[in-house]
This record gives structure tokens, C-alpha cells and sequence, in this order.
């Protein structure tokens, strides 16, 4: 009884004011919709304080969120969708949430307008409009004939989002001007909408938090000098208060190990080994499971692996086995289908995978003719896993006359290859160096779609194209068997990119921690951090 008595005493205590949370990417901007972004960890930071109608649970599963708003299907030929924002949606400013914030996500993410700097169009580019009432909280969304967007349920959804009236009151709009802008196709006012969009959300210690409103139970409170992001409860958020006040978001630190040592961190989520072994206390919990996305090689469009031959004889001599070994996990072959292990992965192009599995480095100096090569290796560092990836391929391709060296930094990401700082970017989904995945495989195919800002290798190849569109807007197994199947061949031969395996995720959580909970995508355990208690 005494037993009894104390552990209900314990449970009865307030949860703890703080909690340190260490991520696997770099937090960098508050608009996780940029190239920059996407592939960063500001969707792990900021899934509770820039909400939408959606957002991911602990499998990567579409959860609606009803104290954002609710989405209703009014038509399905074309698909019509109705939206109506909560009516006590306000920032953290006090500024309403209204339908002006779907105007602006769909004209900076669905490439009718130029300028921004989106790492994705897929969905959006479906939308043939938005009527929208500047000012209000309903919206209702017409999708184009024939583009009946599978995945609906991941537009408009938690970090896509960004409030509208910063934007307004850096370029000196009227209320609703940024919507009205767009609906009146007013080019000049949309390319400057454009280029704030792009630059205003930095995350940099001397910010100026006027600029960074949020639509959460969060908002930003501070970044500090190590780069990290303080997040303080949001006294104008209208859903349940969050139960800790305060979390600090850490990224990824050099001394992992002794920073868990230290009891430094209560939740850490980053991908396996990344960190090297890591081996918690005994006052930890550890979790591993399979993220959504591929870990790859993504090679520059220009340099020396410009030319498809080179691209091949790379792969040829990339030991794909050694690799996935050592990470203990299974060759993975998907680009098209990444998301998850299922009744399609052996139809994305087996056949022609069957010739990139262990390292040859005959038919690598043949697609060479024997001439030399040598390519830079890149990658986020410190990361004790690609670094013995690139070792390995560098020993498999020495005898091919390919010298690879590595040239990973802490700063290495999707601009690094982009401004052809390194002809291979080793990440996933996007560039990025955790889950990089949407969640969805229609949504996340389209980083090889030649419109996609996240293209990073550039791929252009219009039957791609095709195949990449159907699927978004396909629900038949055989179709979609037979588009992957189609696709697959082709990139095998193209090889715009060489998928490794699947990247797994780790999480560690202080044993007095609770509610935390994997999640495969690139929200990863964030998605759910109001929920989040530490005990005293």
C-alpha cells in the first residue's frame, strides 16, 4: 500500500517546465517548404507550431486536426475539396488564420508562379484553383479534370503553411494583399511575394520574432548561439495547452554520446548510426525502426558525372551489398515507391537492379572506356555511417580507376550539390540528411520530376514525367504495377540517382520521459511534442 501510495504521489507531480530534443539536421529556416527546408530538420521542429488540417501520426498515417480546421469532399470528378479553418485560428500575434495562408502555400509550392524557391510541387500543381475571400476561413479547392490527387490528404497539411501577413507587412500590402496578388495574377507584386517568401524565415540568434508567428500550441521563442530553437508554449493557441512549456530543439551535436551521457537530452531522434553506435544509459530507452525513406546517391548534373556513362560506372563498382551489410538492413532498390516495403518493390525495375549489386569494377572501367575519374563525396558530417559508405565505395572503385574522396562538411546539404560544390550527395528524400519523406510515395516520386525544386541531380526525361503524374492520381494496383515497372527500367538506365537502403531511425527517450513516439517521415517524432511530459 505504501508502494501504491508513492507512485501515485510520483505520477500526481507536474510535469517537468523543460525538455531538450536532439534532431539530425540542420535547423536553418522556419519555411520547411524550401529546397533548404525540406531537407533540414524544421519539420521535426515545427509540426506543433505551424499547424494545417493534417498532420502525420506515429506511422506516417494522414491524421486530421480538428483544432486547426476540417476538409470535406464536395465533388470527385473534377475533386473538390471544402476547408473551413477553426474559428478561433489566430497567430500568436493575434492575427486570424485564414484562407489567405492556403492562397500563398499553393501559389509559392504549385509552379504557376515563378521565383519561389519550392522543394516540391506534387499536389499543389494539380489545383486548378482556390476561392478564397481574403479575410475568411473558408476555402474551396477545385482540382483540375483528370487530376484527382490521391494523397489529398497531405496538401495544406502541419509546416505547409506560412502566415501571409508577414509577407504583407514586409512589402507594405493591405490586408489580404498577398491573396489578392495571386487571384489578380499580379506578376511583379507575386515575384517580390516570391522573394520573401524564399528569405525571410533565416533562423539566426539576432532574429526579429515579429517575423515568426505561429499557428501552434508552440511558438518560437529564441535561437540560441549552438543553433538551437527554443519553443515556449503559445498563450493564444485555442487547443489544449501543451504540457510542457518549454522544449529546446538541439541539432545533431559532434559528441553525441557524451552529450547522452550527460543526460544532456531527453529525446533524441536521428538516423541509425549516424552517430556511430550509441549506446544509451541505463536511465534510456532506445527504438529503432524503418523510416520512410532510402538513404541514395544523388549525383550532380554537371561536373564529372554529368554524362550517363559516368553515373553508371560509379554504380557499377558502388558495392551495395557491403553497404546495406554494414548497416545491418536489406538492399533497397525503390525510387519511385520509396515509402514503404510492399507488394510493388519488387516491380520497380529488379531485373535491371539485379546488375548494381555487388561492386564490378570491369563494367564500371567499361562504361568508362578506361578513362580515369575522380568524384567528391558529400555528405553531413560528422556521420560515422557515410563515412565508412564512402570508404567503401572508395576501395571497390580504385580498381576501376575512379578516386573518390570524401568531401563531407557539418554545412553539406541539397545547395552543396546544387552549387556543384560536390558531384554526389549521400541523403535521402530531397537531399536530407534524416527522413526526408512526405509519407507518401506519390508525393515523394516527384524528387525526380524535371519541375520539382528538390530534383537535385537535375533529371529531366518526359516519359518520367508521365509516369511520375499518373501515379499521383492513380488508385489501381495494375496500373500502378505496371507505371513503376515502366519507370523503374528507365532509371536503372539513366541513373539519375542509385538508391541504397532504408534509412532507420533511432530514438532515444529519458525512461521518466512520456507520449514520445517514432514517426517515419520527416516530421519524425515532433509530430505530437505538446503531448510530450517529463517527470520531475
Amino acid at each position: 500500500m505504501l508502494l501504491g501510495a508513492a507512485g501515485l504521489a510520483s505520477c500526481s507531480r507536474s510535469p517537468a517546465d523543460s525538455i531538450d530534443y536532439a534532431v539530425d539536421g540542420p535547423l536553418t529556416t522556419y519555411n520547411t517548404n524550401t529546397v533548404e527546408g525540406a531537407a533540414s530538420a524544421a519539420p521535426q521542429a515545427f509540426a506543433r507550431a505551424l499547424t494545417g488540417f493534417t498532420y502525420h501520426g506515429p506511422d506516417g498515417q494522414i491524421v486530421g486536426d480538428t483544432d486547426f480546421g476540417s476538409v470535406s469532399v464536395v465533388g470527385r470528378t473534377p475533386l473538390v475539396l471544402d476547408y473551413e479553418i477553426h474559428a478561433d485560428a489566430v497567430y500568436s500575434d493575434g492575427k486570424p488564420v485564414t484562407c489567405d495562408d492556403m492562397v500563398l502555400a499553393w501559389a509559392s509550392q504549385s509552379g504557376r508562379f515563378p521565383g519561389f524557391d519550392a522543394a516540391s510541387r506534387a499536389g499543389y500543381s494539380d489545383i486548378a484553383g482556390i476561392e478564397c475571400t481574403p479575410g475568411q476561413k473558408r476555402a474551396r479547392v477545385s482540382f483540375l479534370p483528370e487530376r484527382a490527387f490521391v494523397d489529398y490528404g497531405q496538401l495544406f497539411s502541419a509546416t505547409s503553411m506560412m502566415p501571409s501577413h508577414v509577407i504583407a507587412d514586409v512589402l507594405g500590402l493591405d490586408d489580404g494583399g498577398v491573396a489578392k496578388a495571386i487571384a489578380d495574377n499580379d506578376g511583379a507584386t507575386v515575384e517580390r511575394i516570391a522573394q520573401v517568401w524564399n528569405a525571410t524565415w533565416k533562423l539566426t540568434p539576432d532574429l526579429d520574432l515579429k517575423k515568426f508567428p505561429s499557428s501552434g500550441p508552440y511558438k518560437l521563442d529564441s535561437v540560441t548561439d549552438e543553433g538551437a530553437v527554443v519553443l515556449v508554449a503559445n498563450d493564444k493557441w485555442w487547443g489544449a495547452a501543451p504540457v510542457t512549456k518549454k522544449i529546446t530543439v538541439w541539432p545533431q551535436p559532434d559528441n553525441m554520446q557524451d552529450r547522452v551521457n550527460e543526460g544532456a537530452f531527453d529525446v533524441v531522434d536521428i538516423a541509425t548510426g549516424s552517430s556511430g553506435t550509441l549506446n544509451p544509459p541505463d536511465d534510456y530507452v532506445r527504438t529503432e525502426s524503418p523510416s520512410a525513406s532510402i538513404e541514395q546517391l544523388i549525383f550532380a548534373s554537371q561536373g564529372p558525372l554529368a554524362a550517363t556513362p559516368a553515373r553508371r560506372a560509379l554504380a557499377h563498382c558502388t558495392p551495395r551489398d557491403t553497404i546495406a551489410r554494414n548497416a545491418q538492413v536489406p538492399i533497397a532498390n525503390a525510387r519511385l515507391n520509396p515509402t514503404t516495403e510492399d507488394a510493388y518493390s519488387a516491380v520497380e525495375g529488379a531485373a535491371e537492379a539485379s546488375g548494381f549489386v555487388a561492386a564490378n569494377p570491369d563494367a564500371a572501367r567499361a562504361a568508362l572506356e578506361e578513362r580515369p575519374l575522380t568524384v567528391r563525396i558529400g555528405y553531413r558530417s560528422p556521420n560515422p555511417r557515410l563515412a565508412a559508405t564512402v570508404g567503401a565505395i572508395a576501395q571497390a572503385c580504385a580498381p576501376a580507376g575512379i578516386t573518390v574522396e570524401d568531401a563531407a562538411t557539418e554545412t553539406t546539404g541539397p545547395m552543396t550539390l546544387r552549387n556543384n560544390e560536390i558531384d554526389v550527395l549521400i541523403a535521402t528524400t530531397g537531399g536530407s540528411p534524416g527522413s526526408g519523406s512526405s509519407g507518401s510515395s506519390a508525393m515523394d516520386a516527384y524528387d525526380l520530376h524535371s519541375a520539382n525544386g528538390n530534383n537535385l541531380s537535375r533529371f529531366s526525361n518526359p516519359r518520367i514525367d508521365e509516369i511520375i503524374a499518373r501515379l499521383a492520381v492513380t488508385a489501381d494496383p495494375k496500373e500502378t504495377a505496371r507505371l513503376l515497372g515502366e519507370g523503374g527500367a528507365i532509371l536503372w538506365a539513366d541513373m539519375p540517382t542509385l538508391p541504397l537502403y532504408r534509412q532507420h531511425r533511432t530514438v532515444l527517450t529519458s525512461k521518466k520521459m512520456y507520449a514520445v513516439q517514432s514517426n517515419p517521415t520527416r516530421w519524425g517524432a515532433g509530430w505530437n511534442m505538446d503531448r510530450w511530459s517529463l517527470a520531475r
